[in-house]
């Protein structure tokens, strides 16, 4: 049996149950709480429904820190990611899932990660991922049929050398990685068209953040690339460009009001041409090592703010808090208040904050222990400062950090 709404064993059935039973908890901040939604996370896990229940709470947590309910409406990518990262939704299949493209060939991945954070390319593709989720929605009580995955078509073309830069190709994949994670049975099919003979090269590099069930959705799609994308999509939702009969209303056949054709980014958004990059303190992370630096909060909604940049390469950072039993603790015998990430410092220096939420012991860790080869100049600024209702100029004050 597929797995899917009236079509389940007896035993699917069954865990599907026990299933809504583990998770009640975690319904009423879940996106849906349908079978069709619940049923994506059990196929992804293959009905294990223990594996299942642990990849929805580990969303659920995902949903959280990222602040995914309001981020269409409350965050704003930064003009250099509307203006250069390329693609977008455009009609629907002749099913009715919504399409997106992803148009490679114009796309600067060098210039946009020296123009903006890796952080900030995640949360661009979140929101457009939380988009088409919500159009899906909207086809479905359009259609009265479930709508629950879309078509994606990558337009390859000129896919050459500057698209695999090992830190276009890493963040690529984190990106792969939190689709896979978090939106499971989310791609209906994906087309892949008028690819270069170096597409198997770069396809190499990036398959294995792909489970299985994806790659197998995958089409590489020959000369009769239309031909095929007409099959499966009517000519009215297909761009003239792309072998229908759409074009935008002045007549644009590449429907350039809904796909982005990116290009290559100006100098003037390159953040390291702008901003000072040696702060005040410098460290080197040695290869293998953590570098920490703790703060004594001892007021609710006090701010933490940090500045940093690394030399030659990427550094892992996150934020904990102490337990209370004291002593030098790791990074895994605390509780995790920002999740740590590898961050691209050395090309976009970051500028963050965090309104620590109770009193305690605060750690910034500044992680190198991934590198086996390579030591991590680090050049950074940390500030503690009160409470926002209680903070005045003469209030502010410097945290006071030691390594461990």
């Amino acid at each position: 049996m597929s797995g899917r709404v009236g079509e389940l064993s007896p035993r699917q059935a069954e865990v599907l149950t026990e299933f809504q039973g583990r998770i009640q908890d975690l319904l009423p901040v879940l996106p849906a709480q349908n079978d069709h939604y619940l049923l994506r996370w059990l196929r992804a896990r293959n009905f294990n429904v223990q594996k299942a229940e642990a990849m929805i709470r580990k969303h659920a947590e995902f949903r959280r820190q990222m602040k995914v309910d309001t981020i269409i409406s409350d965050w704003t990518p930064p003009e250099v990611i509307e203006k250069y990262v390329s693609g977008g939704m455009c009609g629907y299949d002749r099913e009715g899932s919504p399409i997106w493209y992803d148009v490679l060939g114009p796309l600067d991945p060098k210039g946009l990660l020296l123009s903006s954070t890796k952080q900030d390319f995640l949360k661009a593709k979140i929101r457009h991922t939380e988009m088409l989720r919500r159009e899906c929605q909207r086809q479905s009580e359009k259609l009265g049929k479930y709508i629950e995955a879309i078509t994606l078509i990558y337009d390859c073309e000129g896919l050459g050398l500057k698209h695999i830069w090992k830190p276009a190709v890493e963040t690529f994949g984190e990106i792969l990685t939190m689709f896979e994670d978090n939106y499971p049975e989310g791609l209906k099919r994906v087309f892949i068209i008028k690819a270069p003979k170096m597409f198997p090269m770069a396809y190499n590099l990036i398959k294995h953040f792909l489970c299985e069930e994806t790659r197998r959705k995958i089409l590489v799609l020959g000369s009769n690339w239309q031909e095929v994308l007409r099959e499966h999509i009517e000519p009215e939702q297909l761009p003239v460009v792309y072998g229908g009969t759409l074009t935008d209303p002045d007549g644009d056949p590449r429907c350039r009001t809904k796909i982005n054709y990116g290009g290559t980014v100006p100098r003037s958004f390159y953040v390291r041409d702008s901003v000072k990059v040696q702060y005040d303190s410098s460290v080197t992370v040695s290869r293998g090592s953590v570098f920490q630096l703790e703060f004594d909060v001892t007021e609710a909604r006090s701010l933490l703010r940090w500045q940093f940049a690394s030399d030659g390469a990427d550094i892992g950072f996150g934020v904990f808090r102490r337990n209370k039993d004291g002593g030098a603790q790791k990074p895994s015998d605390m509780l995790q208040v920002l999740p740590s990430e590898r961050y691209n410092a050395h090309l976009v220096p970051e500028d963050n904050c965090l309104t620590c939420t109770e009193p305690g012991v605060y750690v910034l860790c500044f992680d190198n222990s991934y590198s086996v080869l390579q030591s991590k100049k680090l050049s950074y600024n940390v500030e503690l400062l009160p409470p926002v209702d209680e903070a005045s100029p003469s209030a502010r004050s410097r945290g006071d950090g030691r390594r461990q």
